[in-house]
């Protein structure tokens, strides 16, 4: 493994509504064994899923709006206010919907916009869904994501283009490691203030990230580019916050060394 250990956080994101708009943060805390506060909160079935909020499951995503297959939702603007709870989606700079995702009115306001403008692109009818405590990630366990801007800059010299960060819909974006570097690191702890994160497990890429955040167009074969190149679709790690401390963008982030036995 690399001596090049540190790196630095450069990009902090949330994700309210999942396939939505990603937000922007300048500090989060962190508590252990959750997402970042409001992360995939909330979710769009795409027709009925099952999904009960007294006994919420994890579903996979095929369940809700996304942009593996929705890459329309990309044109969307979304913001959520964490306060009031309230959605506003925007479409061209133009309000479009608004409501409270934690009232029915507010709920049905942003079901009936999806449902009247992309009837003929949705498998049945929208419903934002949510329960306390749950969160809708792409994997069962609670975790934050994790990209190396040195892995998409690698990324980008294989499929020939420019590769937009947030075409991966990380959590954290992080400067400083080499390319791949965070493959090394699963098993190990990250050290960023106070928090502790352990790297746990490899993120395998889906055709979302072949949707391009600015355009909503299909564009790239990111994942069929990397398995042609390096045999596998990965890029970037899941980890899990073990203790709990305040994070922020420019923070540097340590590997701490294995504990010796």
């Amino acid at each position: 493994m690399s001596a090049r250990t540190s790196a630095e956080i450069t990009g902090l994101y949330r994700y309210p509504v999942k396939g939505l708009t990603p937000e922007a943060l300048a500090r989060v805390a962190l508590a252990a064994g959750e997402m970042l506060p409001a992360d995939r909160r909330y979710a769009i079935e795409n027709g009925p899923s099952g999904f009960d909020p007294a006994a919420p499951k994890w579903l996979s995503k095929a369940h809700f709006l996304m942009l593996m297959r929705d890459e329309w939702l990309a044109a969307l603007n979304t913001h959520f206010d964490e306060q009031s709870h309230r959605l506003t989606i925007r479409r061209h700079g133009a309000v479009q919907a608004e409501g409270d995702l934690e009232t029915a009115a507010g709920r049905t306001a942003i079901e009936r916009f999806f449902a009247n403008t992309y009837a003929g692109q949705i498998k049945g009818p929208p419903k934002v869904i949510s329960s306390d405590g749950h969160r809708f990630s792409d994997v069962a366990s609670k975790v934050v994501s994790i990209i190396n801007l040195s892995s998409v800059q690698a990324i980008e010299n294989i499929v020939g283009a420019p590769v937009h960060p947030l075409r991966f819909r990380a959590n954290l974006y992080v400067r400083g490691w080499p390319a791949w570097h965070e493959f090394d690191l699963l098993d190990r702890t990250l050290a960023i203030g106070n928090a502790r994160l352990k790297v746990v497990k490899r993120i395998k890429r889906c055709a979302a990230i072949n949707v391009d955040p600015d355009t909503a167009m299909r564009d790239l074969a990111i994942p069929n580019d990397l398995m042609r190149r390096l045999n596998h679709a990965d890029c970037g790690v899941y980890a899990e916050v073990i203790s709990a401390g305040e994070i922020g963008v420019g923070d540097q982030v340590a590997v701490e060394q294995p504990t010796l036995v």
